[in-house]
């Protein structure tokens, strides 16, 4: 149960934009949470994804603290030491790059609309192409991106300039195509909209068509970036190099930041100062935290960790799948697996909660299950096995 007086504060000061869980978190520490009344869970969807090393990771911690003891904001306008390192990281890892840091993966969203229709302001070209089933963030742009109807409700007038093809359908895409399309937006692995993986085919048919039609090739890397697939980001599975990539969630180790990334091979300069702005923007707090992100991944050798333990959690919900009928498939990359059921998965998630096990489920059927890339073997027994006797109730 929720302190009552917790309950009070948020009917009376807190928009209800949320679906709220009755359980108020105040402790974590790597894969497990404690609620105000000391229960104990483990958290295999820590913090929609943020926590990518887990709760509390101890090197995000220490990065924090001594970085909160020297200065913690300074204005864009000034150079700004950590930011700079963090930018450099970013591009040794993924390719060379140009980078804006903002907030969050909206923020980072809607930054790359801006960059890909400036770039193409000189030939009156700014469509862009994403995905039916995609999730891009809730500001008014990056909502309107999104290939799902119910984010938009109530919202028009939305953005002009969006167009919806169908995920791993490279006919569909190529029929979207006009005069003015500038960019094709897409997830290497749908997060909301179900756990659904690109192919490779597919990905490479993209790029081939953007080379082609000189358009953009824009991948959201807010939920599989950093590691979470098992490859520092999700578009390293499929033998392509995007234009521009945006980042978010895991890339804080659970502070707030976001940043698009643009490859340097786009030799014209497109923006320029007052083109685009963050105040917060990549500040040296939260620059100090992404990277200790890096450095413990790297240290600590968490992609592989992220491969191994990625596999093992496949293997067991692979033989869910063969003990239960109306578990129809399993599907994902590394630690961002979805398990997708014939009936709604919400009692299941609900009751995994109940039982001590956190989990989400998106597209009402697909169980998501996103744990810490620092998980071990024995977390990962623990929670398969809470999964496998909350199958057994048959919740429907």
């Amino acid at each position: 149960m929720i302190p009552v007086n917790i309950c009070n504060l948020y009917s009376e000061f807190i928009l209800p934009t949320y679906a709220q869980i009755p359980v108020c978190l105040v402790r974590g520490e790597g894969s497990r949470v404690w609620d105000a009344e000391g229960k104990e869970y483990l958290d295999f969807f820590p913090g929609w994804a943020v926590s990518g090393l887990g709760h509390c990771h101890p090197k995000v911690v220490a990065a924090i603290r001594e970085q909160a003891g020297q200065i913690l904001h300074v204005s864009n306008n000034f150079l700004n030491q950590k930011q700079a390192e963090l930018a450099r990281e970013i591009s040794q890892a993924s390719f060379p790059a140009k980078i804006f840091f903002c907030n969050s993966g909206a923020e980072a969203a809607e930054g790359a609309i801006k960059f890909a229709r400036k770039y193409g302001s000189d030939s009156g070209r700014f469509e862009i192409i994403t995905m039916r089933q995609s999730f891009h963030g809730r500001t008014l742009a990056a909502l309107t991106a999104t290939g799902q109807e119910k984010v938009k409700t109530g919202f028009a007038p939305l953005p002009e300039g969006f167009r919806y093809a169908e995920l791993n359908d490279i006919e569909s895409v190529k029929a979207e195509i006009t005069p003015k399309t500038i960019a094709i937006f897409v997830e290497p692995i749908q997060g909301e909209g179900g756990v659904r993986p690109v192919t490779q085919e597919f990905m490479r048919d993209l790029k081939k068509l953007c080379e082609e039609k000189d358009l953009l090739l824009m991948v959201d890397e807010v939920q599989t970036g950093i590691g979470r697939t098992g490859k520092m980001f999700g578009y390293q599975h499929f033998g392509i190099e995007p234009d521009v990539m945006t980042l978010a969630k895991s890339l804080g180790g659970g502070v707030p930041i976001g940043a698009f990334v643009v490859n340097k091979r786009i030799q014209k300069e497109i923006f320029t100062p007052g083109s685009h702005g963050s105040t917060y923007g990549g500040n040296p707090l939260v620059a100090a935290a992404a990277l200790a992100v890096f450095q413990a991944i790297r240290e600590e050798k968490l992609l592989e960790n992220t491969v191994e333990m990625g596999q093992y959690l496949r293997r067991g919900l692979e033989k869910l799948k063969e003990k239960f009928e109306f578990i129809k498939e399993v599907r994902g990359f590394g630690l961002m697996q979805g398990m997708e059921l014939s009936v709604s998965g919400t009692p299941y998630a609900n009751r995994a909660r109940e039982k001590g096990l956190l989990i989400n489920c998106t597209q009402d059927t697909v169980l998501r299950i996103m744990p810490a890339m620092t998980v071990t073997k024995e977390i990962l027994e623990k929670g398969l096995e809470i999964l496998e006797n909350i199958l057994k109730e048959k919740l429907q």
